[in-house]
């Protein structure tokens, strides 16, 4: 049997494979990750005896540990392959306006589309896989990420204590940018005055006003902070500030303060493709700015899928860290 992500059927399995791994017990770290795996997976029409190897490929160690601890992520696997069928989601709707090859397929290599004399960056995006979400800093030598002496102190205990402390884990929010790396897929709307995107992880949406408005000069600090963006030519450009310090910038655990700012590069190169160039600029946890590049691509024909995390999580309790 091949597996058809398109599928109604398919869909079901999925949803039935995410249920059992959430009432087994499985990891909330592994939770993203997994239906992601199955999710893309799937979409490439693997054969069954491949899917196992799939969701344990690229996990990190401590992420692979607790895979092992939980008998779930076979089970759950099997549960994918072996759920019966029941009604789709929307997902057997094709997103309109985007050109298609002769097959039908969406033409992702075809040039962008173009809005308000500007590249239009509105669709459903995904990240290409955990390279990010576990560092952030993974195309930098480790040299080249300009720690402050405390700060690197605590991103070595961190990475000590395999992540035991990382908020994800209680299922509080990812923070930007950390949010553009998670390895679930996420929507932007642009409408007048804004731009909004929909995580489906943790379903969080974001608000970044594109009105004029300023930065405001003392925010109330928070998980998401606050943004302002603009377009530069074909570039959206995003500054956020306001974080309240509690949050990680990836699974390994590169710290962040109170003073955290932003700035992201949208640049969609075509149909199917788009950089994100995210600035670091933490001056109490870091010496100088530092910037890396990120290339989520186009999610056609699906739509968002809810993600609570918070429900049945009994993650606590379970970390193998020290």
């Amino acid at each position: 049997m091949q597996l058809n992500y398109d599928s109604q059927i398919q869909q079901h399995q999925f949803n039935l494979f995410i249920l059992q791994s959430v009432q087994g017990g499985l990891p909330y770290r592994l939770y993203g990750i997994l239906r992601t795996k199955v999710r893309t997976r799937a979409r490439q029409g693997a054969p069954d005896s491949s899917v196992y190897n799939h969701l344990t490929e690229g996990l990190p160690v401590m992420m692979f540990t607790k895979c092992m601890r939980f008998s779930v992520c076979a089970v759950a696997a099997l549960a994918f392959l072996m759920a019966p069928p029941a009604g789709a989601q929307w997902l057997d709707r094709k997103t309109p306006g985007i050109p298609r090859t002769k097959d039908g397929k969406p033409d992702l290599n075809a040039p962008a589309p173009r809005k308000d004399g500007h590249v239009d960056i509105q669709g459903i995006w995904e990240p290409n896989g955990l390279k990010y979400l576990i560092n952030i800093a993974a195309d930098l030598k480790p040299a080249d990420v300009p720690f402050q002496p405390w700060a690197k102190t605590e991103y070595e205990r961190r990475m000590d204590t395999q992540g035991k402390d990382d908020p994800n884990n209680l299922c509080l929010p990812s923070i930007i940018p950390e949010k553009d790396a998670v390895t679930s897929p996420f929507k932007i709307v642009e409408i007048p005055g804004e731009v909004i995107i929909l995580y489906e992880s943790r379903t969080i949406f974001r608000q970044i006003f594109t009105d004029g408005r300023q930065l405001p000069k003392d925010p109330q600090p928070s998980w998401q902070g606050y943004s302002v963006g603009k377009w530069d030519g074909d570039t959206f450009v995003v500054d956020t500030i306001g974080f309240n310090g509690k949050g990680w910038l990836d699974t390994n655990g590169h710290p962040t303060t109170d003073a955290l700012h932003v700035i992201e590069k949208y640049k969609r190169k075509d149909m199917g493709h788009m950089d994100i160039e995210i600035t670091i600029d933490d001056p109490k946890a870091y010496t100088r700015p530092w910037t890396v590049t990120e290339n989520p691509h186009l999610l056609p024909d699906t739509e968002l899928l809810e993600y609570i995390c918070e429900e049945n999580n009994r993650d606590v309790g379970h970390f193998v860290g020290k």
